[in-house]
């Protein structure tokens, strides 16, 4: 029997994971479900593990390959998958045991191609729920989901720009069902992180939301994001950061054009290039980098004079930001390095506290 959804988990040296992954996988109230697991060439446990569970369940599909990164496996999954829908699960996280039965209700009940729920951050002494300031359940038919979704996956506008770390809470695959008719058809998959460096999420739900007839928007927090994973592919010092979001920019840059999109889009790129500087002050001085704090600092102030970032910093209105981040943005616009670097310090000071 065709399962009603098939569930992709890339797995890259997870063995301290996996065991909670799956066993929360395989205790879905909805039982039509097949898990294909992608074992990326780990050197660790994982593979075993993956291997033991098959044998166990016949609705784990286990798929062992070269490591090749995450989106590769992602694809790898994919062009398994056999169900009426696709959802994502990343090994070193959860889900509550109704989450794929809900989703998938939601979807059948609506004719929705895609389906979204919210999420909590799991920091293993507490957890917090990334708040969406919307109702319980929202729905986007047609034009509306390029209006309400598909901009906001580019860059936020106006008031949108208040609320920095909301930039692409959007973004994520593992908080959506899709219709895998839609992403078969239009030929979706996500591009190597090598080359855009994060938010290959952001990527595939832009396309997935130029194409979908419907979304509908859960306002209840089913997934479970584990931030206490050094190991991640999120974490750490990445040297090439500029250069690969670059390369992102690139890419939601040629999809606007191509798809003659209006100029509000422009814009909405601009400020996300301009927000980022966020990110990429953080990856400067994050304690991977070696760099002594004077190198760091030049690095910053290459950053700042960077001229696709100042032609963006040219038309962001740092009078839509709240009072801080209205005078970090603003130390960035004016490229006031010293002033950026502080300010760096504080905010990863406070995002430790905040922890």
């Amino acid at each position: 029997m065709k399962p009603k959804v098939s569930i992709v988990v890339p797995i890259y040296n997870m063995e301290a994971y996996l065991e909670r992954c799956l066993d929360a996988l395989l205790t879905q109230t909805l039982t039509a479900i097949e898990i294909i697991a992608v074992n990326d060439g780990s050197t660790d446990r994982s593979g075993h593990i993956l291997d033991r569970y098959a044998r166990q369940d016949k609705r784990i599909i286990a798929i062992h390959k070269k490591n090749g990164g995450v989106s590769s496996a992602r694809n790898e999954g994919m062009r398994a998958a056999s169900g009426e829908f696709i959802g994502f699960v990343d090994p070193d996280d959860w889900v509550d045991g109704h989450m794929y039965e809900t989703l998938y209700e939601q979807a059948v009940s609506e004719d929705a191609d895609i389906v979204m729920c919210t999420y909590i951050r799991e920091f293993g002494t507490h957890a917090k729920e990334k708040m969406f300031q919307l109702p319980e359940k929202v729905s986007y038919d047609g034009q509306e989901v390029r209006d309400h979704l598909l901009r906001r996956l580019i860059g936020p506008l106006n008031e949108e720009i208040a609320s920095p770390e909301l930039l692409d809470a959007w973004g994520t695959v593992w908080s959506k069902l899709y219709r895998a008719d839609l992403l078969q058809r239009n030929g979706l998959s996500f591009v190597d992180l090598k080359i855009v460096g994060t938010n290959e999420d952001s990527l595939f739900n832009i396309h997935a939301c130029y194409h979908a007839r419907k979304f509908v928007f859960i306002n209840k927090p089913f997934y479970h994001y584990w931030r206490v994973n050094d190991s991640s592919v999120t974490t750490g010092y990445k040297p090439d950061l500029k250069e690969q979001w670059f390369s992102l920019y690139q890419f939601m840059e040629d999809f606007i054009e191509a798809n003659g999109l209006p100029s509000e889009y422009r814009q909405a790129l601009h400020n996300r290039i301009c927000l980022n500087t966020l990110g990429l002050g953080l990856n400067t001085i994050s304690p991977g980098n070696k760099a002594p704090a004077y190198k760091k600092v030049q690095k910053l102030s290459a950053i700042l004079r960077d001229r696709r970032i100042r032609q963006s910093f040219s038309r962001f209105e740092t009078g839509r930001c709240s009072h801080v981040w209205r005078i970090f943005y603003s130390f960035a616009k004016f490229r006031f390095a010293i002033g950026y670097y502080l300010m760096l310090l504080a905010v990863e000071r406070l995002r430790k506290i905040a922890r």
